[in-house]
């Protein structure tokens, strides 16, 4: 199995991991909020995949059986990322009868290694429980900058 970066081709596939990352990550999804994420995240695919958005993935012939998003964004420079260009990994996802295989660690070493080379500066994720060990063996450490993470959330968009 390779790690390989997702093409325009695979945004039906990349959409179906989303969903199952999110159901899995959630529990469930209200009908209205599925109905609305499966119809946008096409146009969304189509419009950041491989400009801001690289998706990872590992293949079982010719299905996406895991993957990583990797987004990166370029922000006004800081000590906390020298030459502004940051990353966050989302959606870490492998379906359950490929778990426990090593495709998870073998998309973080080639997504990382693809941060170095486009000379992100710091790589930031939200980690589970499940994932934390993994992401600890890679390289990743707690938070220590002493800022509390926070949102915001646009009440107008939420029922």
């Amino acid at each position: 199995m390779n790690v390989e970066k997702a093409e325009t081709e695979d945004i039906k596939a990349l959409v179906k991991m989303r969903i199952s990352y999110l159901i899995e990550d959630n529990g469930s999804l209200d009908a209205q909020d599925l109905a609305a994420i499966i119809r946008e995240l096409p146009g969304y695919f189509q419009a950041h995949l491989d400009k801001d958005l690289f998706v990872y993935v590992i293949r079982d012939g010719q299905n996406i059986v895991s993957c990583a998003f990797f987004l990166t964004v370029e922000k006004p420079m800081s000590p906390a990322f020298i030459n502004g260009r940051t990353g966050m990994v989302l959606n870490v996802y492998t379906c359950p009868s490929y778990r426990r295989k090593g495709y998870a660690r073998m998309i973080m070493e080639a997504l990382l290694s693809e941060a170095n080379r486009m000379k992100i500066s710091v790589v930031e994720l939200k980690a589970t429980e499940d994932g934390y060990p993994l992401y600890r063996s890679v390289g990743f450490v707690d938070d220590s900058s002493g800022y509390h993470i926070m949102q915001w959330k646009n009440r107008c968009l939420w029922r």
